[in-house]
């Protein structure tokens, strides 16, 4: 019987969800988090590359481009499996602005390899609502 209650309670722990894994912030409320009191403008094909001052990837999601007060959100078409927080993003482009049409390599950022290949998809801009009087 005790063979039993102690397999029972084995069994329990190793399908229980680890500590602090319910905490964790899912990728869509990243995201929201982010946009929080912004709203969405019309989708646009490119946005200018010395306006983007930095960008975040939300894990399997998206990649946010902040440009000043703008933050342009990007769903890229394919690859978005490969998105990955830890991982830096490597863009090459024969211009100065970042295109729908152009692909992102993803990069682990220890052991410097290629983990994946992301085609953007169209740039929604996101402005931050202003207070009514």
């Amino acid at each position: 019987m005790r063979h039993l209650a102690s397999i029972i309670v084995g069994t329990m722990l190793l399908t229980s969800s680890p500590v602090g894994a319910a905490s964790r912030p899912s990728p869509e409320a990243k995201l929201a988090k982010a946009l929080e009191g912004r709203v969405a403008g019309e989708p646009i094909d490119c946005v200018n590359l010395h306006n983007i001052r930095s960008s975040t990837i939300i894990d399997g999601t998206a990649i946010l481009y902040k440009a000043g007060n703008t933050v342009y959100v990007n769903y890229p078409r394919s690859g978005r499996e490969s998105l990955n927080q830890w991982d830096a993003l490597v863009t090459r482009t024969p211009s100065t602005r970042l295109c729908s049409i152009d692909v992102v390599q993803t990069v682990d950022l220890q052991s410097r390899m290629m983990t994946g290949l992301v085609f953007l998809g169209e740039f929604v801009p996101y402005r931050k609502v202003k207070a009514a009087d």
